[in-house]
């Protein structure tokens, strides 16, 4: 049939076979694409369920498959020149490691996707543990693939050892990061949207997690670039954890010689009538107190106003009207704000060093 479809045509053979076995190929690779964009069409439709996961595992195999196999029929049914044979069989062992690869690193990949949808503190780890996985598998199959074509790997299997060495030592930090990153994100310890203070000073929201550094912003509205390797080993203050609200303390100072119970009274006062004024950031629940801690300074008695706050940034607001607002209160109340003083004591012998220096 095929040299009879030759003469009427009048091509040559290996054109003819040619053309028909380019001919297969694209048609299977329409129908593999076709398949695919049904199969996409119920993962969607079960989702949340076994069903997307299952379809999901097969949405992408029509294609792979349905080339692997006209390939196969290609060679086996048409006379085709010896090059395009050996190129076809080599299209075939890739085609075949492909799949072999791709289908248990879709399996993990697919596992660790439904295990994140379960516990969504495993989700930012997802894209970082997939990639991995992918590289793994893809670099097994082109082992293997190198193996089978006769290429040795020994000497490359040297090179990458020793190049591997000099490139950890270059990329240490890189790497570093890179790992404390995954870290961070697995667990948890900030997110974004988290006010956090670091044990070197820094502090700001946390804008992103990347995989080498991560960006807070200040209350100045500037950026904050911190490595993650930097940042996994710091000890860290998250404000807004395990709730954003958050409790403040405001020292004041009394002079000795004054009724504590008086300061009390005028400090709860000072509060509540901030709190009517809605003051911004200041909360009613729980109620304001006030404790005599610290307690006696060198120059005045110290007194605490405990208040809570709607988030950590609100405390400068609160502040300066609480600070206001108490200087007013106690000028009302005839209670002083002391300053440090020293009594200086000087003996008998020191006083009349003095004086003689005083008569010269």
């Amino acid at each position: 049939m095929i040299e009879e479809l030759v003469k009427t045509l009048h091509v040559s053979r290996s054109i003819f076979c040619s053309i028909l076995f380019g001919a297969l190929i694209i048609a299977s690779l329409l129908l593999g694409f076709i398949l695919n964009r049904i199969l996409h069409h119920w993962t969607r439709k079960f989702r949340n369920g076994w069903g997307e996961y299952l379809f999901a595992l097969l949405e992408s195999l029509p294609v792979p498959l349905l080339l692997l196999s006209s390939l196969y029929i290609g060679l086996e049914s048409l006379p085709l020149p010896a090059r395009y044979e050996h190129i076809g069989s080599k299209l075939i062992l890739a085609l075949v490691l492909l799949v072999i690869a791709y289908f248990p690193a879709k399996v993990l990949i697919l596992a660790l996707s439904r295990m994140s949808q379960k516990n969504p503190s495993l989700e930012r780890v997802t894209q970082p543990t997939a990639f991995l996985i992918r590289t793994l598998f893809a670099l097994l199959a082109i082992i293997i693939f190198l193996e089978n074509l006769g290429i040795s790997l020994t000497a490359v299997w040297t090179t990458l050892g020793v190049g591997s060495v000099a490139v950890a030592l270059a990329l240490q930090e890189t790497l570093s990061n890179f790992f404390s990153g995954i870290y961070l994100l697995a667990d948890r310890p900030v997110g974004p949207g988290d006010y956090i203070k670091l044990d070197s000073h820094q502090e700001g929201y946390v804008v992103r997690i990347g995989w080498r550094s991560t960006t807070l912003l200040t209350l100045g509205e500037n950026y904050v670039v911190i490595p993650n390797s930097t940042l996994s080993k710091a000890m860290i203050t998250n404000f807004s954890l395990p709730q954003i609200r958050m409790a403040y303390s405001l020292q004041v100072n009394a002079a000795y010689g004054t009724d504590p119970e008086r300061v009390e009274k005028a400090l709860l006062e000072v509060a509540q009538e901030a709190i009517q004024d809605q003051t911004a950031g200041l909360l009613s629940d729980p109620t304001p107190s006030v404790r005599f801690i610290p307690g006696f300074g060198d120059s005045a008695m110290s007194f605490s106003l405990n208040v809570e706050l709607a988030r950590y940034e609100d405390q400068y607001v609160v502040q300066s009207e609480l600070r206001k607002r108490i200087v007013k209160k106690f000028q009302q109340e005839g209670i002083e704000i002391p300053f440090p003083t020293r009594a200086l004591v000087i003996d008998q012998p020191g006083k009349e060093l003095l004086e003689g220096g005083a008569e010269h």
